[in-house]
C-alpha cells in the first residue's frame, strides 16, 4: 500500500464518521501584552490525540514493542491553526509524532503565539484583559473533524498554575475553555476557545505616571505661597506644566489610538492638566493687575512729592520765623513767671527746643495717611483667594472619585 494512503487522507474507514481530535493546550508563559497594537504573545504548549483507523498492530509479535515515533511528514495531521494569530510561529517544532498500536497518535508542540486581543484600556493601569485563542479546523467541517477538550476549565487551570514559568507584568488568573460552532455561509466548524484571563500588576506604571504627576500637583498648590509680585512663580508653574507634558507624551506611546472608553488615567491626566493652565492663566491675571497698580502708585508719588516740594521751598522760611517768634515769646512768658531767676541765654536756650519739637509735631500731623489700596490690588487678592480655594475643592474632589473608578 503506497504511503500517500496514510499521509493525504483523513485516517477513517467510513469517510461519513468524523476524526475526533482531543486537544490540551496549556500556557507555559506570557511573552508580552502589547496595548499600542492590542497584541496578545504567548507562550503555549499544545498536546493533540486522534485516532488513525488504518494503524493497528499486536506488541506480542513485535517485541513487546507499543509506541513508536514517526516523522510527521509520513501521517495524516490535523489542519488546526489559531483564528486570531497572526504572525507565523518561528519557534522550532518538534519532527516526530507518537504511534501506539491502538492506532491513537499524539502530537506534542510548543508555539509562540502573536495573536491578536481585543483589550480594554478603561481601567488602565488597574486593568483586567481577557483574550481568546480559538483553535478549529481550515478545511474540515463539523461533519467532518469534531474538537474536544482533554481538560475542563478548572483542571486546566490548576495545571497552567503548575507549569507556569513566568509573567512578567501580568498575573495569569484563569484559563477558560469552551466549545463553540463556527458557521459561514450553509458550512460549520467546530471550535474550541480558550480564554486567557490576567491581571495587571500596576506597581510599575503606578511609579511612573500616577505618583509623578500627584508630586506635581503638590508642587503647583505649593507654589500659591510664593509671592505674585515675583517672576519666579510665573516660570515655576511653567515648568511644572511641561513636565506634566512629557508624562502625558509617555502616555501616549503606551496607551492604543483608538479606544471604545476614555481611559481613566487619560481623564487623570487632562483634568490635572487643564488645573495647572488654569493656575498659570490665574498667575499672569494676578500679576498684571498687581503690576497695574504697582505702575499707578508709582505715579501718583511722583507727582505728590514734586508738588510737595514746590510748596515747601516757599513757605519754609517764613514759617519758621513767625513759629520762633511766636515760641519764644511764649516761652519768655513762661520762664518769667515759673523761674524768674532763669538767665536769658537759658531762656533762648529753651526757646530752641521748644521751636524743634513744635516743627516735629506740625510735620507729624500735616502727613498724609498712609496710601489708600489701588483698586487692581485689591481685586488681585480676592482672585488669588478664590481661586486657591477652589483649586483645593476641585483636588479634594477629584481624587477621591478617581480612587473609586479605578477600585470598582
Amino acid at each position: 500500500m503506497s504511503n500517500d494512503v496514510f499521509r493525504l487522507t483523513r485516517p477513517v474507514l467510513d469517510h461519513t464518521r468524523p476524526t475526533e481530535i482531543e486537544l490540551k493546550l496549556v500556557l507555559f508563559s506570557i511573552l508580552a501584552m502589547i496595548e499600542k497594537t492590542q497584541t496578545f504573545i504567548p507562550f503555549v504548549w499544545a498536546h493533540m490525540t486522534w485516532t488513525n483507523e488504518r494503524i493497528h498492530w499486536d506488541p506480542d509479535q513485535f517485541c513487546g514493542i507499543s509506541q513508536i515515533a514517526v516523522p510527521r511528514e509520513m501521517l495524516w495531521m490535523p489542519d488546526l491553526f489559531i483564528y486570531e494569530m497572526t504572525e507565523k510561529d518561528s519557534s522550532p517544532r518538534n519532527p516526530y509524532i507518537v504511534m501506539y498500536s491502538n492506532g491513537t497518535v499524539m502530537s506534542e508542540e510548543d508555539m509562540r503565539v502573536v495573536s491578536s486581543c481585543k483589550m480594554c484600556m478603561h481601567k488602565f493601569p488597574f486593568d483586567t484583559q481577557r483574550c481568546n485563542l480559538t483553535v478549529g479546523s481550515a478545511i474540515h467541517t463539523v461533519d467532518e473533524m469534531i474538537i474536544r477538550s482533554s481538560f475542563d476549565s478548572t483542571r486546566i487551570t490548576e495545571f497552567t498554575k503548575e507549569v507556569l514559568w513566568s509573567q512578567g507584568e501580568w498575573e495569569f488568573k484563569h484559563l477558560a475553555v469552551d466549545n463553540r460552532n463556527f458557521s459561514y455561509g450553509d458550512r460549520q466548524w467546530d471550535t474550541l476557545v480558550y480564554t486567557f484571563t490576567m491581571k495587571r500588576r500596576p506597581l510599575l506604571h503606578v511609579l511612573n505616571l500616577l505618583v509623578p504627576i500627584i508630586f506635581f500637583l503638590i508642587l503647583d498648590l505649593a507654589s500659591f505661597f510664593v509671592a505674585d509680585h515675583r517672576g519666579e512663580k510665573l516660570g515655576f508653574k511653567v515648568t511644572v506644566l511641561l513636565a506634566i507634558s512629557v508624562l502625558l507624551l509617555i502616555l501616549n506611546d503606551i496607551l492604543p489610538s483608538t479606544s471604545n472608553d476614555t481611559p481613566l488615567i487619560a481623564t487623570y491626566c487632562i483634568v490635572i492638566f487643564g488645573l495647572m493652565l488654569l493656575s498659570v492663566l490665574e498667575t499672569i491675571l494676578v500679576t498684571f493687575l498687581l503690576d497695574l497698580s504697582q505702575n499707578k502708585r508709582q505715579t501718583h508719588k511722583e507727582e505728590k512729592l514734586n508738588n510737595r516740594s514746590t510748596d515747601d521751598s516757599s513757605l519754609n522760611v517764613q514759617d519758621s520765623h513767625n513759629d520762633f517768634d511766636q515760641k519764644q515769646n511764649e516761652l519768655l512768658r513762661v520762664s518769667e513767671v515759673v523761674t524768674p531767676g532763669l538767665r536769658s541765654s537759658d531762656s533762648q536756650l529753651l526757646a530752641s527746643i521748644l521751636e524743634q519739637v513744635h516743627r516735629l509735631q506740625r510735620s507729624v500731623s500735616a502727613a498724609p495717611d498712609g496710601p489708600r489700596p489701588h483698586p487692581g490690588s485689591v481685586w488681585a487678592k480676592r482672585i488669588n483667594a478664590a481661586f486657591i480655594s477652589l483649586y483645593i475643592l476641585v483636588v479634594a474632589l477629584f481624587l477621591p472619585f478617581m480612587y473609586r473608578q479605578w477600585t470598582s
